[in-house]
């Protein structure tokens, strides 16, 4: 257990993205028209997983329609369901983003992003090259099972609210409530932020 995770959720070393890069990234906002803001999860236990998690973020802002406005810092995390070292461990992330495509098209891409990466589909909580989850669009509650949202499982999982709590503090999960509070009903296990690890924002 990390101390970070003892005493507290915030990684104190984290720090703000530069003011130069935030302006950058908001004017690029202006080709977005009523964008709305989504919460993205990426995972990766196979391979290069730091490399395809800078991939999956590249490719996500080469989507038109889609503008990364922030990346949380890395964190390593023992596989679920399955047999202790059965599988190498995820690395996971989250990401803020602001994008004017619908939730259907945004799975869509995130669907295409995993094949790019060669991911299969064929064992329940097998190891997989990457994982590339919509967690909450918006304010939108759906229960469809294409995509339901927010994701069904993301309260539950301190892998995707303690990136996410690093990144927005005051993060709410819709339907759920606060991202602090959830993070302080979950186990924390086997999840231990990389602090030599780190994601670039696209430029």
């Amino acid at each position: 257990m990390t101390a970070s995770f003892t005493e507290g959720h915030s990684d104190p070393t984290v720090q703000p993205v530069p003011a130069s890069v935030v302006e950058k990234v908001d004017a690029a906002d202006t080709t977005l028209q009523n964008p709305k803001r989504a919460v993205i999860s990426l995972g990766a236990n196979l391979g290069n997983r730091l490399e395809t998690l800078q991939g999956a973020i590249d490719a996500l802002e080469d989507t038109p329609g889609v503008r990364i406005k922030a990346v949380s810092p890395v964190y390593e995390t023992e596989p679920w369901g399955v047999e202790p070292g059965s599988q190498p461990s995820y690395f996971n992330a989250v990401v803020v983003l602001k994008t004017t495509l619908p939730p259907s098209s945004l799975l869509e891409r995130a669907h295409a992003v995993e094949e790019a990466f060669h991911r299969v589909r064929d064992e329940h909580w097998g190891a997989r090259t990457l994982d590339v989850d919509i967690v909450a669009y918006a304010e939108v509650v759906s229960d469809d099972p294409q995509l339901t949202l927010p994701h069904p499982r993301a309260h539950e999982r301190a892998f995707v609210l303690a990136p996410w709590y690093d990144l927005e503090p005051g993060a709410q999960l819709p339907g759920r409530g606060a991202v602090a509070d959830l993070l302080d009903h979950v186990t924390r296990e086997g999840v231990a932020p990389r602090k030599d690890l780190e994601l670039r924002l696209p430029e």
